[in-house]
């Protein structure tokens, strides 16, 4: 079913250069998307970015944020002091915060490798990535995010800010949507006010919480492996490049982040975040001729760089023990897809696949390879038990892409090294870790409780994308659904690209692709559903809990900020 003229979507031929201007106008970027069929404004040249060295610097690794003792003035319902105009708080006395923290968005000197400048670039905490922030279910937070950046930034990115956790379960008041952007000085049109900082409530409860009073929702929605990032109207894709974004991992009873755990339910799943449990953010960048990050503002395909980092670091290495470690891998690229092997020599080696956009997996697979989209994350466990010491194995993309619309479908032999393990030492104790036969298991899809069934085809109209032939609107809904209601949507491809489909607040469960069920990695709840060419993709999606404004979008972010988006209203 298509929307009408009235949906809450633009018609192109009246703003086909809306979401071009207003990022355009924004900055004076250098440099060009590497990887494309051809450069700046159809140039047809590709840049290079300088040779660098592999594998001279450590990978990154982060242990948990500590959260702060208060926030002063205290977190309310409503905003106070010099919080921007945010809607009052959702259900704050059903989920009252546990805990506290506060992020700083400030400029840093980071450096990507040792043969290319220390460069100025934008970080939560001034970390590239930000911090890693790593809460339990039942266990609420408030988390304040301070904007401290330039207000007279000249460049590419805004430095107003809207960050969106990707993908709580939260009200739309603390979901990062595009228009509650805010500076000291600036607030964007879906806010009342400017502010120094933006109170998130992030209740850290299983979706279904009124259906499912006693456990506060239902424990088989529970999310594991989520990241935050800025979401700014327009400037979604700049800013995330500038280095806005970082992880935040959720543990329950099931998923418990202890492998000593004596609690029957409990996996015990390698644990340990920073030591056994390893996030790993992977990114590609362009660099221009002297090395700095380059950013083509003129590029609307989507960004591709020549350059994969890793936690913010190009081609990294990492000293492991024999033994099983977690490793989250997240697309943070722009508009890059990865074909991820392990390789040890020239041998494809297998691991384990436990969960697919931080949802545990109903029983693991083992698999030899994985693709993963821009949002995607994919949770694999690897046992370095079986190699002697000395051993090194690389994680290894194969995937050919030479434009930011899609891959080609093509392998790359012997493929672009990411990241090195060096399996270094042994374990100073046991390995108590396990991965059971067993994981987490899956709510039932009732299509019984379908109301009804809307239709999203996502194209390209004069020149810009859109969302059945229209562009973003970020003041009227496309789609108004019920709370506690269930639809079907129909997400349609067209013309010769991938779009990774992203909808916030709620998990999905894929139904069908092109009519045939989807691959075992896909079977399990998502939040990024890849459309491919001419592809139609049915999924089943509840909208329990909150109500208010929320979107759906194109994760290629470049998309998104050119209008690939819709705006949907949850209401009583």
């Amino acid at each position: 079913m298509l929307p009408d003229k009235t949906d809450g979507l633009v018609d192109p031929g009246r703003r086909e250069v809306l979401a071009t201007g207003a990022a355009l106008g924004a900055a004076l970027g250098t440099g060009a998307a590497l990887g494309t069929a051809s450069g700046p404004a159809g140039a047809g040249t590709i840049l290079r970015s300088p040779p660098t060295t592999p594998f001279l610097v450590p990978l990154p690794v982060y242990t948990p944020k500590a959260p702060v003792a208060a926030l002063m003035p205290p977190a309310g319902r409503l905003p106070s002091g010099q919080e921007a105009g945010r809607a009052a708080h959702q259900r704050s006395a059903d989920f009252v915060p546990k805990k506290c923290y506060e992020l700083h968005v400030k400029p840093l000197q980071h450096s990507f490798h040792p043969e290319l400048p220390t460069q100025t670039m934008w970080g939560y905490d001034g970390m590239l990535p930000g911090p890693t922030v790593v809460a339990r279910y039942h266990e609420p937070v408030v988390v304040r995010i301070f904007n401290e950046l330039p207000a007279n930034h000249v460049g590419y990115g805004s430095p107003e800010i809207s960050t969106h956790l990707h993908n709580a379960h939260c009200g739309s008041e603390s979901d990062g949507f595009p228009g509650d952007f805010y500076s000291l000085a600036k607030q964007g049109p879906t806010l009342t006010a400017p502010g120094k900082y933006k109170d998130h409530l992030y209740p850290n409860v299983f979706a279904g919480a009124d259906q499912y009073p006693a456990t506060k929702g239902d424990p088989r929605e529970a999310l594991g492996t989520l990241w935050y990032h800025d979401h700014r109207l327009d400037f979604s894709a700049q800013n995330v490049y500038k280095g806005l974004a970082g992880f935040y991992l959720l543990f329950d009873e099931i998923d418990s982040g202890n492998e000593y755990d004596p609690n029957p339910k409990a996996l015990r799943l390698p644990s340990g975040v920073g030591k056994y449990d390893i996030p790993l953010a992977i990114q590609d960048r362009q660099f221009d001729s002297g090395g700095y990050v380059a950013y083509d503002q003129f590029e609307s395909d989507g960004l591709l760089g020549d350059k994969i980092c890793v936690n913010g670091k190009v081609q990294p290495w990492f000293k492991v023990e024999r033994r099983k470690y977690r490793f989250r891998l997240l697309n943070a690229s722009l508009a890059r897809f990865y074909e991820f092997y392990l390789v040890n020599g020239s041998a494809d080696q297998a691991f384990t696949y436990i969960a697919n956009d931080g949802n545990l997996l109903p029983k693991p697979l083992q698999m030899t390879k994985i693709r993963i989209a821009p949002a995607e994350r994919a949770d694999l466990v690897i046992d370095f038990a079986q190699y002697p010491l000395g051993s090194k194995l690389y994680i290894v993309n194969k995937l050919e892409q030479l434009e930011g619309r899609e891959p080609t479908g093509r392998l790359l032999l012997p493929g672009t090294q990411v990241l090195r393990f060096d399996v270094d030492d042994e374990p100073p104790l046991p390995d108590a870790s396990r991965v059971p036969a067993a994981l987490r298991e899956l709510p039932p899809v009732n299509l019984a409780e379908v109301v009804r069934t809307r239709e999203w085809r996502f194209d390209r109209a004069n020149g810009v994308w859109t969302v059945n032939g229209k562009l973003f609107d970020i003041d009227r809904p496309a789609a108004t659904v019920k709370k506690g209601s269930a639809e079907i949507w129909v997400l349609r491809g067209g013309g010769e690209w991938h779009h990774p489909v992203h909808l916030h607040l709620e998990e999905f469960r894929i139904l069908s692709r092109n009519g045939a069920p989807p691959p075992p990695h896909e079977q399990g709840r998502k939040d990024v559903a890849v459309v491919r060419h001419d592809e139609v993709v049915r999924i089943f999606v509840r909208f329990r809990d909150y109500v208010g404004k929320y979107v759906m979008h194109c994760h290629n972010l470049t998309h998104e900020d050119h209008s690939m988006m819709l705006r949907f209203d949850i209401v009583a």
